[in-house]
């Protein structure tokens, strides 16, 4: 309605500036013409009054939806944001789980590694001689290889490997077994006189030793070997005198018969 009314107003004013002015002032006097323009004017004023307050109402929307998009790109960027941060935090996480499965792998093959190295240190229950006894892995472990070189008719090695274990080990319970096979493996390459001085060792530093009359059994033949026959007949009665009972003494006995019929060498 109001649109009309301007509508309307509009074309008086246009009659009355236009070249009807006569018939105009006939119709209106100069007053209401006046308050007509003035009315006008007000009308004009108002609409551009509204019409920029529409337009800052149109602004300030348009500002709005502006911010709001704006916001909606933020919170998209945001949110990229974010999930690349939770791919890359995930990545750590499956990367920690792998390095902690690594870890507890080699933390298992270390307390494996370590208990084996125990085990070698702790003693074992042994019987050497008669004699129960306890001894180091380690130090069984360079007995045996010693004796599986002998065993092997490898006499060389096991003279190298027998001398290394008791300059190792001299007061090993295994001792007194290594020097009388070092002896032997000295008699075993023909090396007799080696062979007289390792047993001679043998019966000094281990005299109680059930070894000893092996050792003078060994020294026995030695000394045939060595055309020794005098020292051979002493060295035998030595044994039938102070072991008796001893399964040496009666080889001894055999081999001092053997030597005083005069059958010649005398081997173990």
């Amino acid at each position: 309605m109001q649109t009309a009314r301007i509508l309307a107003i509009s074309i008086l004013v246009a009659m009355l500036t236009g070249t009807a002015a006569p018939a105009r002032a006939a119709l209106f006097g100069d007053d209401e013409a006046r308050k007509a323009i003035l009315e006008l004017r007000d009308n004009l004023a108002e609409s551009n009054r509204k019409q920029d307050d529409l337009a800052k109402r149109i602004e300030a929307l348009e500002n709005r939806i502006a911010a709001i998009q704006n916001g909606q790109s933020e919170a998209a960027n945001q949110r990229d944001a974010t999930m690349l941060e939770l791919a890359k935090l995930r990545g750590v996480t499956e990367q920690l789980a792998n390095d902690v499965a690594i870890a507890q792998k080699r933390e298992h093959e270390l307390y494996a590694d370590l208990d084996q190295r125990m085990r070698k240190l702790e003693p074992t229950a042994i019987t050497v001689d008669g004699r129960s006894v306890q001894v180091d892995r380690e130090e069984q472990m360079a007995y045996d290889a010693a004796m599986a070189q002998f065993r092997a008719s490898d006499f060389r090695s096991s003279i190298s490997a027998l001398q290394a274990f008791v300059a190792r080990y001299p007061q090993s319970v295994y001792a007194p077994a290594a020097q009388f096979w070092l002896g032997s493996s000295y008699y075993a390459v023909k090396e007799f006189n080696s062979a007289v001085a390792a047993q001679q060792s043998l019966i000094e530093r281990f005299p109680d030793s059930p070894r000893v009359p092996e050792a003078l059994l060994n020294i026995a033949a030695s000394q045939v070997e060595l055309n020794d026959r005098k020292s051979a007949r002493s060295t035998l009665t030595r044994i039938t005198h102070d072991f008796p009972d001893s399964d040496a003494a009666k080889l001894a006995r055999d081999r001092l018969a053997a030597l005083q019929a005069g059958t010649g060498k005398d081997k173990k």
